[in-house]
Protein backbone atom coordinates (compact mmCIF):
# COMPACT_ATOMS: atom_id res chain seq x y z
CA UNK A 1 0.00 0.00 0.00
CA UNK A 2 1.83 3.62 -1.02
CA UNK A 3 0.48 6.17 1.97
CA UNK A 4 1.67 9.73 0.93
CA UNK A 5 1.66 11.60 4.68
CA UNK A 6 1.72 15.14 5.06
CA UNK A 7 3.19 16.71 7.94
CA UNK A 8 5.20 14.08 9.08
CA UNK A 9 7.69 16.08 11.21
CA UNK A 10 4.52 17.40 13.25
CA UNK A 11 4.13 15.99 16.92
CA UNK A 12 1.65 13.54 16.24
CA UNK A 13 2.82 12.86 12.07
CA UNK A 14 6.37 11.87 13.95
CA UNK A 15 4.84 8.79 15.16
CA UNK A 16 2.35 8.88 12.81
CA UNK A 17 5.09 7.75 10.36
CA UNK A 18 7.36 5.95 12.82
CA UNK A 19 4.02 3.25 13.15
CA UNK A 20 3.24 3.01 9.05
CA UNK A 21 6.91 2.55 8.30
CA UNK A 22 6.94 -0.34 10.99
CA UNK A 23 3.99 -1.79 8.65
CA UNK A 24 6.05 -4.02 6.13
CA UNK A 25 2.81 -3.57 2.96
CA UNK A 26 3.45 0.04 3.61
CA UNK A 27 5.62 2.16 1.29
CA UNK A 28 5.53 5.66 2.14
CA UNK A 29 6.36 8.68 0.98
CA UNK A 30 6.88 12.20 3.20
CA UNK A 31 5.69 15.28 1.76
CA UNK A 32 6.14 18.75 3.84
CA UNK A 33 8.00 22.00 3.92
CA UNK A 34 10.98 20.78 5.52
CA UNK A 35 14.80 19.48 3.70
CA UNK A 36 13.88 16.18 4.79
CA UNK A 37 10.97 15.70 3.75
CA UNK A 38 11.02 13.03 0.26
CA UNK A 39 8.65 15.74 -1.79
CA UNK A 40 9.12 19.57 -0.56
CA UNK A 41 5.87 21.22 -0.93
CA UNK A 42 3.69 24.10 1.19
CA UNK A 43 0.21 23.47 1.36
CA UNK A 44 -0.49 26.72 2.43
CA UNK A 45 1.13 28.34 -0.71
CA UNK A 46 0.97 25.45 -3.75
CA UNK A 47 -1.36 25.27 -5.88
CA UNK A 48 -3.97 22.12 -6.31
CA UNK A 49 -2.79 21.88 -9.73
CA UNK A 50 1.05 21.19 -8.71
CA UNK A 51 -0.04 18.55 -5.73
CA UNK A 52 -2.18 16.92 -8.52
CA UNK A 53 0.76 16.32 -10.68
CA UNK A 54 2.63 14.81 -7.83
CA UNK A 55 -0.28 12.52 -6.90
CA UNK A 56 -1.11 11.13 -10.74
CA UNK A 57 3.17 10.34 -10.35
CA UNK A 58 3.42 8.54 -7.25
CA UNK A 59 -0.56 7.30 -7.47
CA UNK A 60 -0.78 6.70 -3.65
CA UNK A 61 -3.77 4.33 -2.03
CA UNK A 62 -3.87 6.59 0.71
CA UNK A 63 -3.53 10.47 1.33
CA UNK A 64 -2.83 10.67 5.73
CA UNK A 65 -2.93 15.11 6.66
CA UNK A 66 -0.89 15.54 9.72
CA UNK A 67 -0.09 18.87 8.82
CA UNK A 68 -1.49 22.49 10.14
CA UNK A 69 -0.57 24.94 12.87
CA UNK A 70 -1.80 25.01 16.71
CA UNK A 71 -0.59 28.46 17.10
CA UNK A 72 -0.75 32.43 15.58
CA UNK A 73 -3.17 34.51 14.65
CA UNK A 74 -7.01 34.06 12.76
CA UNK A 75 -5.09 34.29 9.45
CA UNK A 76 -2.12 32.22 9.78
CA UNK A 77 -4.39 29.10 11.06
CA UNK A 78 -6.81 29.69 8.25
CA UNK A 79 -4.21 29.11 6.10
CA UNK A 80 -2.31 26.52 7.53
CA UNK A 81 -5.37 24.46 8.95
CA UNK A 82 -8.41 25.29 6.24
CA UNK A 83 -6.86 26.58 3.18
CA UNK A 84 -3.87 23.79 2.89
CA UNK A 85 -6.84 20.80 3.23
CA UNK A 86 -9.32 22.72 0.66
CA UNK A 87 -5.76 22.15 -1.66
CA UNK A 88 -5.42 18.42 -0.89
CA UNK A 89 -9.06 18.09 -1.35
CA UNK A 90 -9.25 19.52 -4.69
CA UNK A 91 -5.92 17.68 -5.96
CA UNK A 92 -7.34 14.73 -4.40
CA UNK A 93 -10.49 15.52 -6.70
CA UNK A 94 -8.69 15.72 -9.68
CA UNK A 95 -6.31 13.36 -9.55
CA UNK A 96 -6.59 9.87 -11.06
CA UNK A 97 -5.20 7.93 -7.68
CA UNK A 98 -8.57 7.41 -6.64
CA UNK A 99 -6.86 7.79 -2.52
CA UNK A 100 -8.44 7.77 0.31
CA UNK A 101 -8.27 10.50 2.48
CA UNK A 102 -6.98 10.42 6.90
CA UNK A 103 -7.69 13.80 8.02
CA UNK A 104 -6.13 14.20 11.13
CA UNK A 105 -8.56 16.87 13.51
CA UNK A 106 -9.44 17.81 16.46
CA UNK A 107 -11.11 17.75 20.09
CA UNK A 108 -11.36 21.38 19.79
CA UNK A 109 -13.52 21.32 17.02
CA UNK A 110 -16.40 20.89 19.35
CA UNK A 111 -15.71 23.72 21.59
CA UNK A 112 -16.95 23.40 25.60
CA UNK A 113 -19.21 20.64 26.84
CA UNK A 114 -21.14 20.03 29.60
CA UNK A 115 -19.28 18.58 32.83
CA UNK A 116 -20.14 15.16 32.73
CA UNK A 117 -20.51 14.02 29.45
CA UNK A 118 -18.95 12.40 26.94
CA UNK A 119 -18.85 13.94 23.38
CA UNK A 120 -19.78 11.78 20.71
CA UNK A 121 -19.62 12.14 16.91
CA UNK A 122 -22.99 13.42 16.30
CA UNK A 123 -22.79 16.40 18.33
CA UNK A 124 -22.62 20.08 17.45
CA UNK A 125 -19.35 21.98 17.32
CA UNK A 126 -19.17 25.11 18.67
CA UNK A 127 -15.66 25.98 18.65
CA UNK A 128 -13.94 28.47 21.63
CA UNK A 129 -11.42 30.12 19.13
CA UNK A 130 -9.71 30.37 16.31
CA UNK A 131 -7.97 27.10 16.08
CA UNK A 132 -11.08 25.30 16.50
CA UNK A 133 -12.80 26.79 14.06
CA UNK A 134 -9.85 26.57 11.29
CA UNK A 135 -10.33 23.03 11.81
CA UNK A 136 -14.22 22.51 11.95
CA UNK A 137 -13.55 24.51 8.42
CA UNK A 138 -11.24 22.13 7.29
CA UNK A 139 -13.29 18.90 8.43
CA UNK A 140 -16.27 20.58 6.96
CA UNK A 141 -14.21 20.80 3.46
CA UNK A 142 -13.11 17.12 3.51
CA UNK A 143 -16.84 15.84 4.26
CA UNK A 144 -18.30 17.74 1.96
CA UNK A 145 -15.79 16.63 -1.07
CA UNK A 146 -17.21 13.33 -2.29
CA UNK A 147 -13.78 11.47 -1.30
CA UNK A 148 -13.56 8.35 -0.02
CA UNK A 149 -12.41 10.16 3.31
CA UNK A 150 -12.36 9.80 7.52
CA UNK A 151 -12.27 12.43 10.05
CA UNK A 152 -10.22 11.83 12.92
CA UNK A 153 -10.42 14.33 15.69
CA UNK A 154 -7.83 13.64 18.18
CA UNK A 155 -9.05 15.42 21.76
CA UNK A 156 -5.76 15.97 24.03
CA UNK A 157 -2.44 14.02 22.97
CA UNK A 158 0.05 13.49 25.17
CA UNK A 159 3.56 11.60 26.08
CA UNK A 160 6.97 12.08 23.80
CA UNK A 161 7.36 14.95 21.57
CA UNK A 162 5.18 16.67 23.88
CA UNK A 163 5.63 20.36 22.72
CA UNK A 164 6.99 22.46 25.60
CA UNK A 165 4.79 25.50 24.91
CA UNK A 166 2.06 23.10 25.64
CA UNK A 167 -0.20 23.41 28.59
CA UNK A 168 1.53 19.75 29.95
CA UNK A 169 4.64 21.05 28.32
CA UNK A 170 4.83 24.09 29.99
CA UNK A 171 3.40 22.11 33.42
CA UNK A 172 6.66 19.64 33.18
CA UNK A 173 8.85 23.02 32.46
CA UNK A 174 7.58 24.56 35.49
CA UNK A 175 8.25 21.43 37.93
CA UNK A 176 12.02 20.96 36.37
CA UNK A 177 12.82 24.87 37.20
CA UNK A 178 11.47 24.18 40.03
CA UNK A 179 13.61 21.07 41.17
CA UNK A 180 16.54 22.85 39.61
CA UNK A 181 16.57 26.00 41.82
CA UNK A 182 15.21 23.95 44.63
CA UNK A 183 11.63 25.59 45.20
CA UNK A 184 9.81 23.29 47.80
CA UNK A 185 6.72 24.87 46.38
CA UNK A 186 5.21 25.71 42.74
CA UNK A 187 2.19 27.79 42.40
CA UNK A 188 -0.01 26.79 39.53
CA UNK A 189 -2.77 27.91 38.39
CA UNK A 190 -6.20 26.62 35.99
CA UNK A 191 -5.47 23.29 37.15
CA UNK A 192 -9.10 22.85 37.77
CA UNK A 193 -9.93 22.27 33.94
CA UNK A 194 -10.56 18.14 32.62
CA UNK A 195 -9.24 16.92 29.86
CA UNK A 196 -9.71 13.57 27.86
CA UNK A 197 -5.57 12.63 27.50
CA UNK A 198 -4.57 10.34 24.78
CA UNK A 199 -0.93 9.05 24.03
CA UNK A 200 0.61 10.20 20.40
CA UNK A 201 1.38 6.51 20.09
CA UNK A 202 -2.44 5.33 20.67
CA UNK A 203 -3.10 8.32 17.82
CA UNK A 204 -0.66 7.06 15.82
CA UNK A 205 -2.18 3.86 15.68
CA UNK A 206 -5.51 5.09 15.24
CA UNK A 207 -4.32 6.30 12.22
CA UNK A 208 -3.00 3.42 11.06
CA UNK A 209 -5.88 1.59 11.44
CA UNK A 210 -8.11 4.48 9.32
CA UNK A 211 -6.12 4.05 6.49
CA UNK A 212 -6.76 0.05 6.08
CA UNK A 213 -10.18 0.30 7.11
CA UNK A 214 -13.18 1.81 5.07
CA UNK A 215 -14.49 3.79 8.01
CA UNK A 216 -15.79 7.46 6.78
CA UNK A 217 -17.19 10.57 8.58
CA UNK A 218 -16.33 11.70 11.80
CA UNK A 219 -14.52 9.28 14.62
CA UNK A 220 -13.09 10.44 18.12
CA UNK A 221 -9.54 9.22 19.29
CA UNK A 222 -9.50 9.68 23.29
CA UNK A 223 -8.99 7.84 26.23
CA UNK A 224 -12.76 8.49 26.87
CA UNK A 225 -11.76 9.51 30.42
CA UNK A 226 -11.37 13.25 31.96
CA UNK A 227 -8.48 13.87 34.11
CA UNK A 228 -8.75 17.07 36.31
CA UNK A 229 -5.46 18.72 35.50
CA UNK A 230 -4.07 19.00 39.38
CA UNK A 231 -4.67 15.19 39.39
CA UNK A 232 -2.30 15.20 35.98
CA UNK A 233 0.35 17.46 37.86
CA UNK A 234 0.04 15.36 41.02
CA UNK A 235 1.18 12.64 38.64
CA UNK A 236 3.80 14.16 37.02
CA UNK A 237 5.08 14.96 40.27
CA UNK A 238 5.86 11.91 41.35
CA UNK A 239 6.97 10.26 37.97
CA UNK A 240 9.60 13.54 38.41
CA UNK A 241 10.46 12.54 42.38
CA UNK A 242 9.40 16.58 43.06
CA UNK A 243 8.35 16.45 46.71
CA UNK A 244 7.49 20.16 46.95
CA UNK A 245 3.82 21.34 47.85
CA UNK A 246 1.63 22.38 44.58
CA UNK A 247 -0.29 24.99 45.66
CA UNK A 248 -3.11 26.12 42.92
CA UNK A 249 -3.98 29.49 42.66
CA UNK A 250 -7.06 31.15 41.23
CA UNK A 251 -6.65 32.92 37.38
CA UNK A 252 -6.52 36.71 37.17
CA UNK A 253 -9.37 38.26 35.25
CA UNK A 254 -8.52 39.77 31.81
CA UNK A 255 -5.00 39.83 30.33
CA UNK A 256 -2.86 38.68 32.66
CA UNK A 257 -4.36 35.27 31.79
CA UNK A 258 -1.77 32.65 30.38
CA UNK A 259 -1.14 29.28 29.56
CA UNK A 260 -0.08 26.19 32.29
CA UNK A 261 3.13 26.14 33.08
CA UNK A 262 4.19 29.62 31.93
CA UNK A 263 5.92 31.60 34.35
CA UNK A 264 4.55 35.09 35.14
CA UNK A 265 5.75 37.53 37.83
CA UNK A 266 3.15 38.25 40.14
CA UNK A 267 3.86 41.36 43.04
CA UNK A 268 2.14 38.97 45.57
CA UNK A 269 3.86 35.52 44.81
CA UNK A 270 7.47 35.04 44.65
CA UNK A 271 7.69 32.04 42.74
CA UNK A 272 6.50 31.59 38.72
CA UNK A 273 2.34 31.64 38.68
CA UNK A 274 0.64 29.65 35.73
CA UNK A 275 -2.76 30.10 34.45
CA UNK A 276 -5.30 27.87 31.89
CA UNK A 277 -5.88 25.23 29.63
CA UNK A 278 -5.78 27.83 25.68
CA UNK A 279 -8.00 25.60 23.92
CA UNK A 280 -11.29 27.00 24.11
CA UNK A 281 -13.09 23.97 25.27
CA UNK A 282 -14.02 25.64 28.65
CA UNK A 283 -13.78 23.87 32.17
CA UNK A 284 -14.40 19.74 30.53
CA UNK A 285 -13.93 17.42 27.78
CA UNK A 286 -14.44 13.56 27.28
CA UNK A 287 -14.53 11.99 24.37
CA UNK A 288 -17.01 9.19 23.43
CA UNK A 289 -14.73 6.72 21.51
CA UNK A 290 -17.30 3.56 20.91
CA UNK A 291 -17.17 4.44 17.32
CA UNK A 292 -13.38 4.17 17.24
CA UNK A 293 -14.04 0.85 18.65
CA UNK A 294 -16.62 -0.21 16.63
CA UNK A 295 -15.52 0.67 13.17
CA UNK A 296 -11.61 0.69 13.48
CA UNK A 297 -11.20 -1.85 16.27
CA UNK A 298 -9.10 0.66 17.81
CA UNK A 299 -8.70 1.15 21.45
CA UNK A 300 -6.20 3.57 23.80
CA UNK A 301 -3.51 1.00 25.36
CA UNK A 302 -0.68 3.28 27.05
CA UNK A 303 -2.05 5.11 30.17
CA UNK A 304 -1.82 8.71 31.26
CA UNK A 305 1.16 7.97 34.03
CA UNK A 306 3.45 6.48 31.21
CA UNK A 307 2.54 9.52 28.64
CA UNK A 308 3.28 11.93 31.45
CA UNK A 309 6.37 10.26 32.50
CA UNK A 310 7.59 10.25 28.78
CA UNK A 311 6.96 14.12 28.72
CA UNK A 312 8.77 14.52 31.96
CA UNK A 313 12.00 12.22 30.90
CA UNK A 314 12.39 14.80 28.10
CA UNK A 315 11.87 18.11 30.09
CA UNK A 316 14.35 16.64 32.51
CA UNK A 317 17.32 16.06 29.78
CA UNK A 318 16.60 20.00 28.90
CA UNK A 319 19.38 22.46 29.84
Amino acid sequence: MRVLLIGANGYIGRFVADRLLADPAVQLTALGRGDDADVRFDLATGSPGALTRFLDAVHPGVVVNCAGATRGGARELTRHNTVAVATVCEALRRSGCGARLVQVGCGSEYGPSQPGSSTAEDAVPRPGGPYGVSKLAATELVLGSGLDAVVLRVFSPAGPGTPAGSPLGRLAEAMRRAMQSGDGELKLGGLGVQRDFVDVRDVARAVHAASLSAAQGVINIGSGRAVRLRDAAAVLARVAGYGGALHELDAPPGPLRSAIGHPRVDADHASPVAYPYPDGCGSWQQADVRTARDRLGWRPRINLEESLADIWMEAACRI
